[in-house]
């Protein structure tokens, strides 16, 4: 159920109130019913921004001699008291093996998420089968539920000269739940890399640290035509993310 605060509302959002938090309960089950995968999101990523609605969806592939019945809605709950119920899911069935699939919403404008809620979240699943057996299991999948970041890079100047300094600044940026504003990641690595024209892959020159602000800046010295951005591989509670490269013109 959706549960803002205190206050129960609409099925399938957010719930922060400790008092949304259903007891804990111990695995259990009845027969030979198993879950043998849990996929949220595609790869148990989640990244929310400060605005739009972010679906989520979660898979649970369970198997069964008889095969799978159903399942109830899934429980997703982490950090700060966070707490989402699924929709009722769909399973569709390859022999005894059944992938049940639902999906919950996620409105940072309405829901209320605090930046306490980013980290590490759990999926609890209750799969039944068609001869009246049933799985029930706690952490049965695990996932990240992370900040949005944003990342910006600026090579100057442009064109340049071979062999003539390139300073190289951007800002690293991630999603303030509570304001619903983007603010500067402070003292974080982040990689400075370069592309050659026509080349397929990047390379790392270096790693530079943001400042208080969130802002990098670092020099290099220009060899080729190329582009450059920066890269950060992101934290347990905010996404990694990769600057739209600037392309230098090398004279």
């Amino acid at each position: 159920m959706r549960m803002r605060a205190t206050v129960v509302a609409v099925s399938g959002a957010l719930a922060l109130s400790a008092l949304a938090v259903p007891a804990a309960q111990a695995d259990g089950g009845w027969g030979d019913t198993r879950i043998t995968k849990v996929v949220v999101d595609g790869d148990n990523k989640v990244s929310v921004g400060t605005s739009g609605t972010k679906t989520i969806k979660v898979s649970v592939t369970a198997k069964d001699d008889s095969g799978i019945a159903g399942a109830d809605s899934f429980t997703l709950y982490g950090p700060g008291n966070g707490y989402l119920t699924t929709s009722r899911p769909t399973c569709k069935a390859s022999g005894t093996t059944s992938t049940c699939t639902a999906s919950v919403l996620v409105d940072p404008r309405t829901d209320y998420l605090s930046n306490s809620n980013a980290g590490t979240w759990y999926v609890d699943a209750w799969i039944d089968a068609r001869d009246d057996d049933f799985v029930w299991k706690q952490k049965a999948g695990s996932f990240a539920f992370q900040r949005a970041a944003q990342l910006t890079v600026n090579a100057s100047p442009e064109p340049v000269k071979k062999g003539k300094t390139l300073t190289v600044a951007g800002k690293l940026t991630r999603a303030n739940w509570e304001n619903l504003k983007y603010g500067g990641y402070a003292g974080q690595p982040v990689k400075l890399q370069f592309r050659k024209k026509g080349a397929a892959a990047y390379s790392t020159l270096k790693t530079v640290r943001t400042n208080s602000k969130g802002e990098l800046r670092t020099t290099v010295k220009a060899s080729a035509d190329g582009y450059y951005r920066y890269s950060f591989a992101g934290t347990s509670t905010t996404a990694a993310v990769s600057a739209t490269a600037d392309f230098v013109d090398v004279k």
